[in-house]
């Protein structure tokens, strides 16, 4: 029976009335081959179904090839207009039905999304190839971009021109028919590991459970966190029990507030090796990805992928990225260093009698923090509902950027917990759709992303289109008793997602390829981190942070003990967090051959080994999970990324809190510069434009309390020689 992709408690609802002949013999409207017809034409999830995505791709590559060979076959003398605006025009429909796809791949995932993806991606992939390796259409480019300097173009359509020639170049048009040929080979290898990558991932999470039959187990953890075990194991048969899974929500609590040792030890080690063993091992999937990399770096002629990938951002180079991420890596260990002392310091006066290992490092940095500030994360999240950080983040926006969020309670939505507002400005028009899925479900990857189901432009004829942008988390869910209380760390992601929405939202770039979040890959974190910054602001958390029993204002006092204790543990996160980022760089820079044994595990021992890494901490991912660059190219030797922007936001924040947080003429500067302008000029240039001059490392050393002076740790030479 076919499946629609409505979602009712988590259980995909069933067109149970209707058997496969009848849904054959119907006659019906295939939802992405006619207009929406719906408000701000979000798309009309409940009339998707899975036998519509296939053959609206097909159409989509269909009309986009017709497209693309009227532009590279047009008989008249190539302008911006009828080559460079008319691809960007190109493969609407194919566009259309990729965002909704993609999106539900990730969200709504099952064992019909997979079988889709593996034909969809493949197919998609091929079209690009299509696209980027047509001769004809890169003679068209070639012909423009040689005469930019005369060609009167404005600032934008120059930028729009160079990088369609240098995209054109970064994906083989200069290659000879055989190499292209073999290009392509690679390509579609790449897609297939990727899918096999996060096929694994989703897998290995969703079979790993913890099953704790003793309350005396629990000694420790939140009443909410038990609770919501509870729940999961009479969900999964097993009433009576408590369930604990590897997602975020069951996780972190178990390791941060479980007294029981053996259970935070399950908890981390099963982390640890998540896709690691059996039918979901991701380590010979990320040697065949390594070796394939290798190829189709040297095909297009640069020395490793890393090279290939920081080549067309604003770290140019993997060594510049190297560089700034050890700047930032001596003064993080040295404090990781002495916040390990402090936490042996506690274990040695409660007669541990045990050295610290990496599964009681969230616990004891807990009981330290707690000690140091008597700060108590569950008396500060019961003023974080996440109805309340939500009101947070939209009294930001108004307050900052004129904009302003009513709920569409009949709007379109694929799962029932899905929430969609109409944004507008304070003049009433329109700016954009905003949309929000905040709960894990078996069904939905782990972490939290921002997308868009629709982008956005304005052509010169008048025509445009306001985005539609989306948020997704993986937030702690309500029980019977509380609603949803989240962590500051949940608080902050919040806040960080939303501003990669601000930026998708409030985009006026008018060409495609520049409008929203389509900016340099180490500059696309800069909204969003900055963002963060006011989730502990006490001027903004007057306005939200209240008790969720009592409704009364967040505490003075408490707030100054969270601004106290804001720098505490961050030697630990900044060395897992940078740690990652120069793996990742590590396993750029790795050449492999066909033949050749990537011994994953050993890899990743020579990196820490190198960098002199505590054994007491881990990377924040492990290879066999690290979506971020084994997923896809999306991060791929660019997950220095968040440090790269944290260095752009802790300097520009610095503005924002001399002249005030809310500020209008610091606010206006950066709407303007920043989020409206997108990818339409030079991100370094409009960094500067806002905030008047280049960043430095020292912002973010002190925003997380790390001292600028700190000697750097042992470490350093990075030049790996293994991997065979």
């Amino acid at each position: 029976m076919k499946k629609l992709l409505t979602v009712a408690a988590g259980t995909l609802f069933l067109a149970a009335t209707l058997t496969p002949t009848d849904m054959i013999a119907q006659t019906r409207q295939n939802p992405f081959l006619v207009p929406y017809n719906t408000q701000y034409d979000i798309p009309p999830f409940e009339k998707i179904q899975y036998e519509d995505y296939l053959p609206a791709i097909e159409k989509g590559i269909e009309l986009q090839r017709k497209e693309i060979d009227a532009i590279a076959n047009n008989p008249e003398k190539p302008t911006f207009e009828n080559t460079i605006l008319a691809m960007e025009k190109s493969g609407e429909l194919l566009q259309r039905v990729m965002l909704v796809f993609s999106s539900l791949d990730e969200t709504e995932n099952n064992e019909q999304m997979q079988a889709i993806s593996e034909k969809a991606y493949p197919m998609v992939s091929a079209a690009s190839d299509e696209v980027s390796m047509n001769p004809k259409l890169f003679e068209r480019v070639k012909y423009l971009y040689d005469r930019r300097e005369k060609l009167g173009l404005t600032g934008p359509e120059k930028r729009a021109l160079e990088l369609s020639y240098k995209s054109f170049t970064r994906n083989g048009a200069l290659l000879s028919n055989a190499q292209k040929e073999e290009l392509k080979a690679v390509n579609n290898r790449l897609t297939d590991l990727y899918l096999k990558f996060n096929k694994n991932l989703l897998a290995s999470t969703n079979s790993f459970e913890i099953v704790v039959d003793n309350e005396a187990a629990l000694a420790g953890l939140p009443a909410g966190v038990v609770a919501t075990a509870a729940t999961e194991a009479a969900n999964r048969g097993k009433a009576g029990k408590w369930v604990f899974t590897l997602h975020a929500p069951s996780r972190l609590p178990v390791l941060k507030y479980a007294d029981n040792r053996q259970l935070r030890q399950q908890m981390y080690e099963g982390y640890m090796n998540l896709a690691s063993t059996g039918d979901y091992d991701n380590r010979p999937v990320i040697g065949d990805i390594v070796k394939t990399r290798t190829k189709k770096a040297r095909l297009l002629g640069f020395k490793d992928y890393a090279s290939y990938m920081t080549d067309n951002v604003m770290a140019k180079t993997p060594q510049a990225a190297t560089d700034l991420l050890m700047k930032i890596w001596g003064p993080a260990v040295n404090r990781a260093n002495e916040e390990m002392q402090e936490m042996q310091a506690y274990i040695d006066e409660s007669n541990g009698g045990f050295k610290l290992a990496p599964w009681d490092y969230y616990y004891y940095s807990e009981k330290v923090r707690t000690k140091k500030f008597n700060l108590d994360e569950n008396e500060l999240s019961a003023y974080f509902s996440l109805e309340n950080v939500r009101k947070g983040i939209f009294t930001l926006a108004e307050r900052l950027y004129g904009v302003t969020f009513t709920e569409l309670p009949d709007a379109p939505k694929y799962n029932p917990e899905v929430k969609v507002y109409d944004v507008k400005d304070l003049k009433g028009e329109h700016v954009a759709v905003f949309m929000t899925d905040y709960f894990p479900r078996p069904s939905k990857r782990q972490g939290a992303w921002m997308s868009e189901f629709k982008g956005a432009f304005e052509d010169a004829d008048g025509t445009s289109s306001r985005p539609i942008v989306y948020n997704v988390g993986n937030f702690t869910r309500p029980t019977a008793d509380t609603p949803a209380l989240l962590t500051i760390d949940e608080v902050e992601t919040m806040f960080h997602e939303f501003g990669h929405g601000l930026h998708g939202m409030l985009t006026r770039a008018k060409l495609r390829s520049q409008a929203g979040t389509n900016v340099d890959r180490d500059f696309v974190e800069l909204p969003s981190q900055i963002t963060e910054h006011w989730s502990k602001e006490p001027e903004l958390l007057k306005e939200f942070a209240f008790h969720y029993k009592t409704g009364e204002v967040i505490p003075e006092e408490l707030i100054n003990k969270m601004l106290a204790a804001s720098t505490h543990n961050q030697g630990f996160r900044t060395t897992e967090l940078a740690g990652a980022a120069l793996l990742d760089l590590e396993w750029g820079q790795l050449n492999a051959e066909d033949g050749d044994n990537v011994d994953v595990d050993l890899f990743e021992k020579k990196v820490a080994e190198k960098l002199n890494m505590p054994s007491e901490i881990a990377y924040r991912y492990r290879s066999p999970y690290f979506k971020h660059i084994f997923g896809s190219d999306g991060y791929a030797s660019g997950y220095y990324t968040y440090l790269w922007a944290e260095v752009l936001d802790t300097d520009g924040f610095e503005l924002f809190a001399e002249k005030g947080i809310f500020d209008p003429e610091t606010a206006r500067a950066f709407k303007e510069n920043i989020l409206e302008k997108g990818g339409s000029e030079d991100p370094m240039e409009l960094f500067v434009r806002f905030r008047g001059h280049e960043p430095s490392v020292d912002a973010l050393l002190r925003n997380r309390g790390l001292s600028p002076e700190a000697q750097p740790a042992k470490g350093g030479d990075l030049k790996m020689e293994g991997g065979k």
